[in-house]
């Protein structure tokens, strides 16, 4: 690419300043328990979100109002994917949390 940005998997155009604010979002150290804690909520509203949009594919899918069968396809997966991306997440955090209390001080 030349600078100007890249393209996702989903074929969707990210340009550099999206990226640089993602970035800048993400290196923010004011209230580090705060920012972390921040950042996990968007995360699961983003999954919400998801979750959201997939439901109303289902059902238009299920309801025959499907305009386009691939979009909702996407949506599906899109779903799929980031719940099991932060299923990982969750148990990642709790094995670390139990690691916590089992450590002597």
């Amino acid at each position: 690419m030349s600078g100007f940005g890249q393209i996702d998997s989903l074929g969707i155009k990210t340009s550099t300043a999206d990226l640089l604010n993602q970035k800048n979002k993400l290196t923010d150290t004011s209230g580090s328990g705060g920012a972390f804690a921040e950042h996990l909520k968007s995360a699961l509203n983003e999954v919400n979100e998801l979750q959201v949009n997939k439901e109303e594919a289902v059902a238009d899918m299920a309801t025959g109002q499907v305009k386009d069968l691939h979009q909702a396809a996407l949506a599906i997966g899109k779903a799929e994917t980031s719940m099991k991306l932060m299923l990982e997440i969750r148990n990642k955090a709790l094995s670390a949390y139990k690691e916590l209390g089992r450590t002597q001080i």
